[in-house]
């Protein structure tokens, strides 16, 4: 029982951990360069975004609050890989501006649509987010590592996809859900909840 209690707070490490990885990953780069420890530390940092939500649901605490952490840790370690970025490689951000652009207005968009419909930031965990988290590792990888550009098109093209089927998600549902991992999902709750709905007048 002891054992399992303490397992019960991995997760939350997990996630405490990658808000402690990524400012320190900017401050590597603070000086126009970054260190071998800069992409060690990013890939620690993107298994904990992984294995966070996989050890949360086997032990039963996938709580919305841990889920809503997880999602602000992410924009946390993104916004000071975006900040590396720039001190780093300014070159590749100025030729990437409007993609870049873009998929900023697009994920701004996306937060402001749940803002306005449910009061709360989204947190949805799609499989298209997941596969933007794995573009971006390539990507980061791909400029930190070996300065190689080419590959930021992959991880905005996933950003553009999660960000659309994401508003189309916020759009559909009739309330706010953590964890609904794809469009057809969304398309399932919001039936589900319909037909909740019209069963009331029956059971009264």
């Amino acid at each position: 029982m002891l054992i399992q209690k303490s397992l019960s707070h991995v997760p939350a490490l997990l996630v405490a951990l990658r808000f402690t990885i990524a400012p320190l990953l900017l401050w590597d780069a603070l000086d126009g360069y970054v260190t071998p420890g800069f992409l060690i530390g990013y890939v620690i940092a993107v298994l904990s975004d992984i294995f966070d939500g996989i050890i949360a649901r086997r032990l039963g605490v996938s709580t919305a609050q841990l889920r809503q952490a997880d999602s602000w840790a992410d924009i946390c370690l993104y916004l000071c890989i975006a900040s590396s970025a720039w001190l780093v490689h300014p070159e590749v951000v100025l030729d990437f501006r409007w993609p870049l652009l873009w998929a900023i207005a697009a994920q701004l968009t996306l937060f402001a649509m749940n803002l306005i419909k449910f009061g709360q930031f989204p947190s949805y965990h799609t499989y298209t987010a997941k596969a933007w988290g794995i573009s971006l590792l390539i990507a980061t990888i791909g400029l930190f590592g070996f300065s190689n550009a080419n590959l930021l098109w992959l991880a905005i093209g996933f950003c553009w996809l999660n960000s659309l089927e994401e508003m189309i998600m916020t759009l559909i549902l009739p309330e706010w859900q953590c964890d609904v991992l794809s469009l057809f999902h969304a398309i399932d709750l919001r039936r589900s909840s319909i037909s909740k709905k019209s069963q009331v007048p029956a059971d009264l």
